[in-house]
């Protein structure tokens, strides 16, 4: 079994976590699980997120949670949300570090990544 180096889950209302949405990241994907009785579970190679945009909205604020919006040069998940979880800023930072630690290891360049970009909406909001 993976040793997560962050975990956590989707929060609702007030900040709680009362959602069947689970993150799991390890030293070299991310892990999205969705569902209660039915599961599916995405998985995102961390070399592969070229983008990473923190949305905090006035409610999220209030109960200090937050949403990291990923583009992706995946062709099967080009965008996806890490929504409403705690220490949001710490986590983007730390995702983003590792995202670079990946890319090294891999000796993967952005370059390689630039024509699957131009396909990421920006304005997601």
């Amino acid at each position: 079994m993976a040793e997560y180096v962050w975990q956590d889950r989707k929060r609702t209302v007030f900040g709680l976590p009362l959602s069947f949405t689970v993150y799991k990241l390890t030293e070299e994907k991310l892990l999205i699980e969705t569902g209660f009785l039915s599961k599916k579970e995405e998985e995102v190679r961390l070399y592969r997120i070229m983008d990473l945009t923190l949305n905090r909205p006035l409610g999220q604020r209030l109960f200090k949670v937050g949403t990291i919006h990923c583009c992706t040069a995946d062709k099967s998940t080009p965008e996806f949300d890490i929504a409403k979880i705690k220490r949001p800023e710490e986590i983007k930072n730390m995702l983003s570090d590792m995202i670079e630690a990946q890319r090294e290891k891999k000796r993967v360049s952005s370059r390689e990544f630039m024509s699957d970009i131009d396909d990421c909406d920006f304005d997601n909001e």
